[in-house]
């Protein structure tokens, strides 16, 4: 297993807190109240209800699921004491908001206390466990080291003495951003560490370039001064004695963030199509049909989160051809139907999509996604391109609702469209996402001049 499988991890915590959450409360309300009827009618269920919803947000809240490798068994203990705190805490306020007579103190004491000795049992027990796993070459992350000198010996020899953390050293590289290029094509590489003690910042930014093109984390060993302007919104990290800053700032990386965006995608996508689904797509598949010969819809593969490959669903616009090569619209096509036309001036032809968003492909905002030919041929040329498949592609985006977008015949026009959505990557907030769902309904009302 490697790194790919990280991503269940989370999953798997959060189940096991849960079913050892529910034992301790029932086995306390059976020691307390020697009674079996828990889930029969009982005010005592509806409390279970709360202890599960509550630890779901709490859990996210702090992040409580080990995510980085390198976190010691204190500092975990501490984060899940700090959760039970907030847990109880939050408990405490709505029983006595609800002014409830009726829940026994005791009960709550036997369930935290039997709660607290099972989640940290299981957590620890799990952690050793994968950190064994890893140890024997599973479920790994790749990087390389920029700099065979002393602070990049260091990192390499923490990396040797901890296997367990589950890096595996592909090499040392020096100063030559094109040969790291070449080999992150050929190999499967993660991380890129820089510790190169005198190197110009140009150098810097052109490793950055690299990284970003080849969707690869890149930290900088905390010896490289990080005052510059061009790396703000550095986060740091420990690896043992030594702090390691990484350069991007992904928002969406947070466990958090993550929920609450996807909250308001399901949340959102499920009235959506509810109250304007139910009726618009059966009348525009009609029009469709009505217009000229051919599916209804058009699914094209395109690139998501990571560059990991999705059916991307649009109401058919064009004149159906079997097995079309990929030709990019442009104005006046003669390809587009005349209904095709109208549901590209209103955006209406993306509204299939709210279906991704709820299977998980992508969000309600997002950078859009592009043709997979537009991404193979953009990606060489535009600087931090893939920086936008760090995020789940999107519906509507920053780029979109700033007016860029359509035909890009000039590389000015994607680069401007790039640049909105690398400031989107680093800068998100459920207001912007809000925001800018507002601006593109306007656009929608107002018409595009670039929509064709």
């Amino acid at each position: 297993m490697t790194h790919q499988y990280s991503k269940f991890l989370h999953p798997i915590y959060l189940l096991g807190d849960l079913l050892l959450l529910n034992i301790a409360f029932t086995l306390s309300y059976f020691l307390h109240f020697q009674k079996a009827d828990l889930f029969i009618f009982n005010p005592h269920f509806f409390l279970l209800v709360f202890f599960n919803i509550i630890w779901v947000f709490v859990s996210v809240l702090l992040d409580n699921h080990e995510k980085n490798r390198m976190a010691t068994d204190i500092a975990i203990t501490k984060k899940i004491t700090k959760g039970l705190l907030m847990h109880f805490a939050a408990i405490a306020t709505i029983l006595l908001f609800i002014k409830a007579t009726y829940f026994s103190r005791l009960h709550l004491l036997y369930s935290y206390s039997i709660y607290g000795f099972l989640v940290l049992t299981w957590r620890l027990s799990f952690i050793h466990l994968l950190r064994a796993y890893r140890k024997r070459g599973h479920n790994f992350r790749t990087f390389i080291i920029i700099g065979e000198n002393k602070s990049g010996k260091s990192m390499l020899n923490f990396f040797n003495r901890h296997p367990e953390y589950g890096y595996k050293f592909l090499g040392f590289f020096d100063n030559d951003p094109s040969k790291i290029e070449d080999f992150a094509k050929e190999n499967q590489l993660d991380e890129v560490f820089v510790s190169l003690n005198n190197s110009s910042e140009s150098y810097v930014q052109e490793l950055i370039k690299v990284a970003d093109k080849n969707l690869i984390r890149i930290k900088l060993i905390s010896n490289i001064s990080s005052n510059d302007s061009r790396y703000q919104k550095l986060a740091p990290a420990q690896y043992g004695n030594t702090t390691v800053l990484s350069v991007i700032n992904e928002p969406l990386n947070n466990a958090f963030n993550q929920l609450i965006k996807r909250i308001f995608d399901i949340v959102f996508s499920f009235f959506v199509i509810l109250l304007i689904h139910s009726w618009l797509i059966p009348l525009i598949a009609i029009l469709i049909r009505k217009d000229s010969k051919g599916p209804i819809f058009f699914i094209q593969k395109r690139s998501g989160r990571n560059g990991k490959k999705f059916p991307c669903i649009k109401f058919r616009t064009m004149t159906f051809v079997k097995d079309a090569k990929f030709v990019q619209a442009t104005k006046n096509d003669s390809r587009i139907t005349p209904i095709g036309r109208i549901l590209r001036k209103t955006n209406l032809d993306e509204f299939p999509q709210f279906f991704n968003v709820l299977m998980g492909h992508m969000t309600v905002v997002g950078p859009r996604p592009h043709p997979i030919p537009l991404d193979d041929t953009f990606k060489k040329d535009v600087e931090k391109y893939t920086v936008r498949h760090f995020v789940k592609p999107g519906i509507t985006g920053l780029a979109q609702a700033k007016g860029y977008r359509g035909e890009t015949k000039e590389m000015s026009a994607m680069k401007n469209r790039i640049r909105f959505d690398v400031f989107y990557v680093q800068n998100w907030s459920l207001f912007l996402d809000i925001k800018i769902i507002f601006m593109t309904v306007f656009n929608m009302v107002r018409g595009e001049k670039n929509a064709y």
